[in-house]
This record gives C-alpha cells, structure tokens and sequence, in this order.
C-alpha cells in the first residue's frame, strides 16, 4: 500500500509524483468519509495488495494522462511508480475492484463538490453532451451495449447520427460540474433535466435551444421553484432584452469549455468499455478527475503552498 514518507517536502505540485501523492490524501481522507463501513470492512480486504483509494487514484490518473489502455498504464506504473505503488494487483483484480467502487467514486465527486461550497451557489448552466459507442456505419453489427438502453441520437455540432448515450450535465458559472447524469441518447435534454435537479430548489439555470418550452419551464417554477433561462431560437417572437441573450450566451461558453475539455484531454467520448458497468465507471472517473484538478487548482490559487503542505502531512 502506498506508504507517505513524512520526510517529504511539497511546496508545490512540481511533477507527476506531487500531484499523485496530493490526489491520494485528498481521495483517501474523503473514502474514509462517505464509504460505508460494510464497503470499507469487506471480506478479504485486509489481504489485498493495493486499498481502495489506491485503485481510484490511480485511475484518475490514468484519465488525466489520457492513457485508454490499461496494459500501457499498468506497463508505466511498473516502470515509474513502484515507490508510491510498491504493491500493484493484478491488472483484472484492479479493473474489477474499480468496477465495484463505481457508487464510491459517485460519492466521492459529490464530496468534493460539497467541500468547493459550489453546491450552494444559485446559478447552473445545463447542458449535454454525446457518448457514442458506435458509428452509425456499425449500429447495426454491435452487441455490447445491446439491452442496456443504447440508442440512437444525433450530434448536432458533427451533424451525425451515431449509437449511444447522452450525458447530462449541470455547472456552475465557472465551469464546476456539480450534477451529472447518463441516459440513452434518444432522451429529451428537458426530460433528463429532473433527474439532474432532483436536490434542488430555488436556483436559476441558463441552458441551449433544447431547453426552451413554455410547459417546462412552468413545471419547474411550479414545483421545484427553478427558474430556466435558454437561448431563444431567432424565429422566436419573444426575446430576452440584449443584455441578458448576452449574458447568457457568454454563460453558455464557459459549460461549452468544461464538455470540450472533458472531450478532449479526458477523452470522454472515447469509449472503450465492455460493459454498461464499465461505462458508468469510466465517466463517473473521468468527472471525478476533473472535478478534483479544479479542486487542486483552487487550494493552490486561494491558499499559499504552505497548505498544500499541511494537507499532505497534516
């Protein structure tokens, strides 16, 4: 298990190794938090080589450094990281355990949300983005994710119509993911939006052109007291004043930020698992990975280096 060498001086965040070692205290201080004792006490878990929080920070890791392969990534630590990691599993008991802490890596990104105090704040930005596991080209020949909800949907922005999920997302206004939710990709964004507003109450959300309807937008006045504010079509005869479309859509970049950069340097899109289960795992790490770098940042840029320091070592 990896062992913190007390002699050990972070002043900041230098290479690879600091941010591990951070992200591991971070992870594991939280898992001890929210992961329920009959988790944490598990049969056979005092014999296994590497902890829980060693396996969900390795992957988060893995996610940041974009490095799909499991092969190749396992291949590195090998090479790389046998000081912090001096007892690394096996590559299909470490797959299978993250696999199963899939609902403690949820809680985790939920913790961390919570300890930022975005949660409180009243302004989100809502959005979507695809989950393609197949061109339209080979819908018809896959299997894997057959029975568990796949379905066909359009991607506006690459005017292609491809076989998959959509993910749901609620930020706020500087691009902290807080809510976020899968469903099959022929699912109404206006439908999946209560499933994402499920805890809250009395905040206002700014979102696209397939937010807009005036039933909708009712409901969720009536009955969670939400306002919704979306981008009107051009042919609407009601418009906002020039401000807030402004506003809005100025809003609307930092989310649209937020999907390109879980797009492209977290490869969410990229989809890789056999399994339905493997799919949820790998999205809800990558948002975690995501949220946690924010989090990082945060620490660093509010407070001096010296409680980088303090939260490594106490």
């Amino acid at each position: 298990m990896l062992e913190l060498d007390r002699t050990y001086s972070i002043k900041e965040i230098g290479d690879l190794k600091d941010f591990v070692t951070v992200a591991y205290v971070i992870i594991d201080d939280i898992y001890q938090d929210v992961t329920p004792t009959h988790i944490k006490n598990r049969c056979n878990i005092n014999t296994s080589k590497m902890s829980d929080s060693e396996i969900i920070t390795l992957s988060i890791v893995a996610e940041l450094l974009t490095i799909d392969s499991e092969n190749a990534w396992f291949g590195f630590c090998k090479k790389n990281m046998r000081d912090l990691f001096p007892r690394l599993c096996s590559r299909s008991r470490f797959n299978r355990t993250r696999r199963n802490l899939h609902a403690v890596i949820e809680e985790i990104r939920k913790k961390i949300s919570a300890l930022t105090e975005h949660i409180n704040q009243p302004y989100r930005i809502i959005d979507s983005i695809p989950i393609p596991v197949c061109k339209f080209g080979r819908a018809h020949f896959h299997k894997t994710f057959k029975g568990f909800g796949a379905t066909y949907g359009k991607c506006a922005s690459k005017k292609e119509t491809y076989l998959g999920y959509k993910l749901h997302m609620l930020a706020t206004i500087d691009g902290f993911i807080t809510d976020a939710v899968i469903t099959s990709a022929n699912i109404d964004a206006r439908a999946a939006t209560w499933d994402l507003i499920s805890g809250y109450s009395n905040i206002t959300m700014f979102g696209d052109k397939g937010y807009i309807g005036d039933d909708f937008a009712a409901d969720l006045k009536a009955e969670k007291d939400i306002n919704i504010l979306p981008l009107k079509r051009n042919s609407s005869k009601i418009q906002f004043p020039k401000e807030l479309r402004q506003t809005i859509f100025r809003l609307r970049r930092r989310i649209e930020t937020s999907a390109s950069q879980l797009v492209c340097q977290l490869n969410i899109e990229r989809v890789l698992a056999k399994s339905f289960w493997g799919l949820q795992t790998r999205i809800k790490t990558k948002l975690l990975a995501y949220n946690l770098c924010y989090y990082i940042n945060k620490l660093i840029g509010r407070e001096s280096h010296s409680r980088i320091k303090e939260l490594v070592f106490g």
